[in-house]
């Protein structure tokens, strides 16, 4: 028997533009591993959200997001929150390299400032979409598929693991 199953909804953290990575993860914890620097995850901005923020929860932002250095750990904070994704009309072109690098997906949505702090939205990763609670649908520009690949594996390390997994069990035979 088929049952239809409920949409996963995701909890927006709301945030504004230009949410730069020492936001994300500040120089002065830098000497600590990801753990520690997740705790200090954009205390400036939201001293509320490390202590909050709930595996699959949301950041949602303005333009600009992850401009600054070049610190991967600036998105692997992200991760090891257990934030399901960030979504903004534009990011910085570093961040969202090491973003994909370490399994964190980034939707990039012109109407993303539409959204509140504390809405409830699901996502559609394979159109890719945002689906609201007042049945708004917001486009998201599609995600190439070796980037969905990554984030599905958990990050570039992951998957390229995986691959040689695969391909020694298949010379194995």
């Amino acid at each position: 028997m088929n049952t239809p199953t409920t949409p996963v909804t995701h909890r927006v953290w709301r945030l504004g533009a230009d949410i730069d990575t020492d936001a994300l993860a500040p120089g002065h914890a830098m000497k600590h591993g990801i753990d520690i620097i997740a705790r200090h995850c954009l205390e400036a901005i939201r001293p509320e959200f490390a202590r909050d923020v709930r595996p699959g929860d949301v950041i949602v932002a303005g333009p600009n997001f992850g401009i600054g250095s070049s610190r991967e750990q600036a998105a692997a904070v992200l991760v090891q929150l257990g934030v399901a994704a960030v979504i903004a009309p534009s990011y910085s072109g570093l961040y969202f390299r090491n973003a994909f690098n370490v399994g964190l997906l980034l939707l990039t949505c012109a109407e993303a400032e539409s959204l509140r702090d504390g809405d409830r939205i699901a996502l559609d990763t394979r159109a890719p979409a945002l689906h609201t609670a007042d049945a708004r649908t917001l486009a998201c520009e599609p995600v190439p598929a070796f980037l969905t690949d990554m984030v599905e594996a958990g990050g570039l390390l992951q998957l390229l693991r995986r691959r040689l997994a695969a391909k020694k069990a298949t010379d194995a035979h």
